[in-house]
């Protein structure tokens, strides 16, 4: 038996903007939205598709949920997302930080072969180099 990476959580002031924001950031979809608890799955899933991939192998979605305090220091985990090497990665963060993402620092070298953005309301991720696999 082994468990399957079901979400990641995300704890937010506006659970409807963050979700909007990451859905159009991947590209995904929200499926479930209310005020407490937004649901986003990436696009390409349909409950057909779903259906037919083994239960381990379907990869993980988000839940943005309300908290009342706002991030106030350095997430303990974050988010590593990689352009594919077809794709313009300078493009890639420019259009996140249009949407309004923003760079930050977290102690990261000058010479990175990542960049670090933050989302909308602080939570921290980073663009990494363009990959293959």
């Amino acid at each position: 038996m082994v468990l399957r990476w079901y979400t990641v959580v995300v704890d937010c002031n506006d659970v409807r903007k963050q979700a909007a924001w990451w859905a159009e950031a991947l590209g995904w979809q929200t499926i479930y939205e209310n005020d407490d608890e937004c649901v986003n799955v990436p696009g390409w899933v349909t409950p057909e598709v779903a259906r037919d991939i083994p239960w381990e192998r379907i990869g993980p979605g988000m839940v943005f949920v309300p908290v009342p305090e706002g991030k106030t220091v350095k997430n303990r985990l974050h988010l590593d997302f990689a352009p594919h090497t077809s794709q313009d990665r300078e493009a890639e963060i420019a259009r996140l930080e249009a949407l309004g993402a923003q760079r930050v620092s977290v102690g990261q070298p000058d010479d990175a072969s990542f960049t670090v953005l933050a989302d909308p309301e602080g939570n921290e991720f980073c663009v990494l180099s363009s990959r293959d696999f």
